[in-house]
């Protein structure tokens, strides 16, 4: 088992307007793991940037850790109860700043669930103490995940012509979640 400290978030869900973004359960990561399908799940759930993170999250709980310890989350539509995506924390913090990242599956794209799970996140990482700032870099051939970015309230720090770095600082966050 991994000796990183837990985020202080792991075990409560973050609640928006119209999503949930909470734990993977232990049955979720397995079903990844063994490229098995679970019913509550959208149809084109995982895809393979889930796939890779079910990995890793597993990897570090263990055999009998806690999946949402690091900062791992399932993106779940509240009104259909359906896993559409993940998005991460990378954890622990480095100097105070925490990488962050995020999927959508194809067929939920387009409705703004990305920006909502982001701004959800980061607010919420940004009330952490051990939190100052939380970064994302994009690769600028993907103009769709820029938008995402931008919408949920990261400003673009750099630009090398190839990848953006976004950060945002408790000064610019957005949208802040309820937790329950």
């Amino acid at each position: 088992m991994s000796s990183l400290p837990a985020l202080p978030l792991a075990g409560s869900d973050l609640v928006t307007e119209r999503l949930v973004l909470r734990d993977w359960s232990i049955g979720e990561l397995a079903a990844v793991v063994r490229d098995e399908r679970l019913a509550h799940w959208a149809e084109d759930f995982p895809a393979d940037g889930d796939r890779v993170i079910a990995g890793f999250v597993a990897e570090q709980a263990g055999p009998s850790g806690v999946p949402g310890a690091y900062g791992h989350r399932l993106i779940v539509e509240r009104g259909s109860g359906a896993v559409v995506g993940s998005i991460s924390l990378l954890w622990p913090p480095s100097e105070g700043a925490v990488e962050l990242g995020y999927g959508v599956v194809p067929s939920r794209r387009g409705h703004g669930y990305a920006p909502e799970a982001v701004s959800a996140l980061v607010t919420a990482a940004l009330a952490l103490p051990e939190v100052t700032s939380v970064h994302a870099d994009v690769d600028l051939a993907n103009p769709a995940s820029v938008r995402v970015l931008e919408k949920a309230g990261l400003h673009r720090r750099s630009d090398d012509g190839t990848v953006a770095r976004f950060a945002a600082t408790a000064a610019t966050t957005v949208n802040e979640p309820t937790r329950r």
